[in-house]
Formats: C-alpha cells, structure tokens, sequence
C-alpha cells in the first residue's frame, strides 16, 4: 500500500506490521542519466516488493535528497548534511511506528547514505522503536547482475530504463563514456585523497553505460526486490 496514494482509514484498516521506507538521492549521474536515478530505483523496489508480498506492506513516500555533498560540481544536485539526513530518516520511522508498525526496512538506493542508514537502523531497534533494518540494493542483487555497477554505468543505466526508458538520454552514452572515472577516488598508498566526483570522473559517472538495457533493468529490479521480501521474512522469523 502506498501511503501518498491511501486514505487514513484505509491505513487503519490494512493494520500492516511491516513498512518500507525509500532513500535515494537526488545527485548527478553522469550525462546520460536522471538526477533522481537513486530516488526511483529505491522506490521501485520498494513498490515492486510490497506488490509482491502475501501481506501489504506500507510503501512511504521516498526521501528523495540525501548525503551527497561529493557531487555538488555538477548542476542539479542536492545535499543535506548527515545529521540532518538521521534525523529525517528517524523520525519518519519513529511515525511508522508511532501508527503500530513492528518492522521498518530502509529501502536504500545511494551508496552515500549507507553508513548513516545503517546508524538510525540500529538506534530505533536499540531504543524499542521498532525493529529497523538497512537494505541497500546493489549490496544484496546477485552478482552476475551487477557486472560494471559504477556510477551512472550499465546497470544503474539499465535500471533507470526499466522505469522509464524516456530518462535515458543514449544518444550521450559516447560523452558519458569519454569523461568516465575508472573507479571510486584517487588512491595514494591505499588512501583515496580524493573527496568529490569531479576529481576523478569528468563527466560525473564511473563506467561506460553503453551496455544498458531495459531487460537488464527489469532482471535487476526483479532480483532486488526478491532480496528485500526475503529479508523481511528473515527478520520476522528472528524476532519469533
């Protein structure tokens, strides 16, 4: 059930135990692909999972701006700060829960929140809150599927246009290519000195999208969203 789309009554009625709350970003993703790739794809698992669930799970609304100062040399994109970006997330559970939902999983589509997600996860289920948990998609999606992950590479590419093929602009996957990272930073001594994107990826993204396609996208999607219903049985049955 998607909140922004029910009625209070009918979220009274559905007295769901189990919620997903989305994260993304709105950040830049090379020049090929939407600002919001990060938002979508948490949110499409999301939406996907509870479509597929034997109950009916709440779907909240995606928090769609995240930490993401790294990329703020590139136009469009938006950041908070950490503590503002915990406190956010928390309180939005701290409201599912408030409305008697036992289990909340952060649907997380942006690897610059992960270290923070997990942190409001564990202090919400320490605190009786709820029982939280942090499920970030590209961590969980087999591996065969996410051969050449990057940045704004083939699988975020594909993924974006199993959503909706119109954001992605191919015609610019040679420029997108051209100005590429190799890979995540500048490392010196197994150090990465390097703080944001533009010092080590032109053109904002790391890897080359050309191989991206709608079907890979969709087997993507699919497989994360597999993963979280997973997850959510895991959870329930170890909190029995």
């Amino acid at each position: 059930m998607q909140l922004t789309d029910a009625t209070w009554t009918d979220v009274r009625d559905a007295d769901a135990d189990v919620a997903f709350l989305p994260v993304g970003s709105t950040e830049q993703h090379g020049p090929h692909a939407p600002l919001g790739t990060d938002a979508m794809s948490a949110a499409e698992i999301a939406a996907r999972a509870a479509d597929a669930a034997a109950d009916d799970p709440l779907v909240a609304p995606v928090v769609p701006v995240g930490i993401a100062e790294e990329h703020r040399q590139f136009d469009g994109t938006l950041w908070v700060s950490e503590d503002t970006f915990r406190a956010y997330v928390r309180e939005t559970i701290e409201s599912l829960a408030h409305h008697g939902v036992e289990y909340v999983v952060v649907v997380n589509g942006h690897g610059g929140n992960t270290a923070a997600v997990r942190e409001v996860c564990a202090r919400v289920t320490r605190d009786g809150t709820a029982y939280a948990v942090p499920f970030t998609w590209f961590d969980t999606v087999d591996d065969d599927l996410l051969d050449g992950l990057g940045h704004g590479g083939p699988v975020e590419t594909s993924v974006v246009a199993a959503i909706d093929s119109d954001l992605v602009h191919a015609d610019r996957f040679d420029e997108a290519a051209a100005g590429a990272g190799d890979g995540f930073g500048d490392w010196i001594a197994g150090v990465n000195v390097a703080y944001d994107f533009s010092e080590f990826a032109e053109s904002g993204n790391v890897g080359d999208p050309s191989a991206a396609s709608a079907e890979r996208g969709e087997a993507v999607l699919d497989d994360a969203a597999e993963k979280l219903l997973a997850l959510v049985d895991g959870i329930k049955q170890r909190s029995v």
